[in-house]
C-alpha cells in the first residue's frame, strides 16, 4: 500500500522543476477600499477582468484568463484602480490556476470584508484543455 508521501512523489513524472512564486515574493499591489454608504442594503457588484495574466509554474509560459468577481459589500467597497493594479501585478507571478483564484479570494475578503463573494477564473485553452476555477466566500 502506497503512503501519501510516495503518491505525491509520483505526481511530477515529467521531472520538471516546479516552483511557484512564494506568497511573500509576489509583490501584489494592495487593494484599496472606500466606505459603502448604504450599509444594510444588499447590492451585488460585478467585475469582469478579461486581461488576467500569470505564469505557469510548469512551463514558464503565460496563462491568460478572464476573472469574474461578484460581491455583496458589507461596510467597504473595492476601489477600481487598486483592483486593476492588483490583478495586473500577477503578470510575473508563477502560480497554478487553482491557487491564483484562492489567493485573489483571500486578498479580496481581507481587504473589504464583504458579505459574500463569487469568484471565477476562466482560463484560456492550453494544450487542448479548458480550465475554469470557482471559489466563493460567505460571511458567518
Amino acid at each position: 500500500m502506497a503512503t501519501i508521501e510516495s503518491e505525491f512523489a509520483l505526481i511530477n513524472q515529467q521531472g520538471l522543476n516546479i516552483s511557484s512564486t512564494p506568497r511573500e515574493a509576489m509583490k501584489l499591489h494592495p487593494l484599496d477600499t472606500f466606505p459603502y454608504e448604504f450599509v444594510g442594503r444588499e447590492i451585488t457588484v460585478s467585475f469582469e477582468l478579461p486581461e488576467f495574466t500569470a505564469v505557469c509554474p510548469f512551463s514558464d509560459f503565460p496563462d491568460f484568463a478572464t476573472i469574474k468577481l461578484d460581491y455583496v459589500p458589507n461596510e467597504r467597497c473595492i476601489e477600481l484602480k487598486s483592483l486593476k493594479l492588483y490583478i495586473n501585478s500577477f503578470r510575473n507571478v508563477k502560480i497554478f490556476h487553482e491557487h491564483v483564484v484562492n489567493v485573489i479570494l483571500e486578498d479580496f475578503v481581507r481587504a473589504c470584508d464583504p458579505l459574500s463573494v463569487e469568484l471565477e477564473g476562466d482560463f484560456n485553452v492550453r494544450g487542448n484543455i479548458k480550465t475554469v476555477v470557482r471559489a466563493s466566500y460567505k460571511k458567518e
